[in-house]
């Protein structure tokens, strides 16, 4: 199945329809969940003695990353409450359940439902400590409220969303189109990566010194030093920000920063930082927890908790941009519509 769905990926490049500072880490203040770690058990080491976190993660899930407002306070459900959420959510999210006619989901009314339920791999259960939302601070389980600014460029961009679905194609030149479209950075890539409708899978490598975190989104791969390195300049930015690490204890801290503008997540600035924790917690769990603050985008910083699951199975091919033919497609069409006036 999931050499078929990655097959299906490779499909969906051809169609085009996806669209330094160093700061202290001991500065860092946000909460830290009470992480269950069997004392019974020693995490494995690698040969230079760092906690053994390498192998292939799951990270997949319908808990959803804010939660629903109908929900109010609650933060965790009974376990009747949970399979009932499950049942609902799993039949809100049946792509072959939409009617195009009268839009849902995120689709409006008229605009095209681009694949059918067969292709999605999102999970169908709900994070096992039955949380309401992987955001665990603020307490209500939101993003934190926008800044004026930061919700005049969102506004902005969900303005040009609508008008791509009625038809509206920005395609002055390839520079246009999103960085997903061209397959530059995955959809739930991040950093910080987080779970989204197919693709939830990072393949950790550990060497001397260094942790390398390979996205199955795209292969996007993120090179962690871990040796005290000189911080590079601010006018360096990589797509995936530049990383620094230490560990603590059984976890792994990472902090981020310098980030391209154009791979803002959820509507960032330039300026987020970054702090991701890595714990291995049993021999097939390690707990991803990640704190974003900016305060170009929002009022406060937010911390959600993420966890993920070992998997004995490879991270396969993401066929994308060798079949990308979308992109000299669009630009095409676009320059014979313009031609046809």
């Amino acid at each position: 199945m999931r050499y078929v769905r990655l097959l299906s990926l490779a499909l969906m490049g051809v169609l085009g329809v996806v669209a330094i500072r160093m700061v202290t880490l001991g500065a860092q203040t946000a909460p830290r969940p009470t992480v269950a770690v069997d004392r019974e058990w020693t995490p494995p080491r690698t040969v230079d003695g760092q906690i053994d976190i390498e192998g292939v993660w799951d990270f997949s899930t319908i808990t959803p990353l804010e939660r629903p407002a109908n929900l109010g306070d609650k933060q965790t459900f009974s376990e009747e409450e949970a399979a009932a959420f499950e049942r609902a959510e799993n039949l809100r999210q049946n792509r072959d359940l939409i009617d195009p006619k009268k839009g849902g989901l995120n689709y409006l009314p008229g605009s095209v439902v681009p694949y059918n339920e067969f292709w999605y791999e999102r999970g169908n259960r709900i994070a096992g400590s039955r949380r309401t939302s992987l955001i665990v601070d603020p307490p209500d389980g939101r993003i934190p409220s926008l800044t004026p600014q930061a919700q005049r460029r969102l506004d902005a961009q969900a303005d040009e969303a609508r008008d791509e679905q009625l038809g509206t194609v920005r395609a002055d030149s390839a520079q246009s189109r999103s960085l997903v479209d061209r397959c530059i950075v995955g959809l739930n890539s991040g950093p910080p990566f987080t779970p989204g409708a197919y693709n939830n899978r990072v393949q950790i490598v550990q060497g001397p010194e260094v942790v390398v975190f390979v996205m199955e989104m795209v292969h996007e791969p993120r090179v962690v030093p871990l040796d005290g390195r000189p911080l590079l300049p601010q006018v360096i930015r990589p797509y995936s920000g530049v990383s620094r690490g230490r560990w603590d204890g059984r976890t792994l801290v990472v902090d981020t920063t310098n980030f391209l503008r154009e791979t803002a997540f959820r509507g960032s600035s330039a300026s987020m930082r970054l702090v991701e924790r890595f714990t291995r917690t049993g021999a097939d769990t390690l707990l991803y927890q990640f704190t974003v603050e900016d305060p170009a985008t929002w009022t406060r910083p937010w911390t959600a908790v993420v966890p993920l699951q070992k998997v004995n199975e490879p991270v396969f091919e993401y066929g994308c941009h060798e079949g990308n033919y979308a992109m000299r497609n669009i630009l095409s069409g676009v320059r014979a519509q313009e031609q046809a006036r």
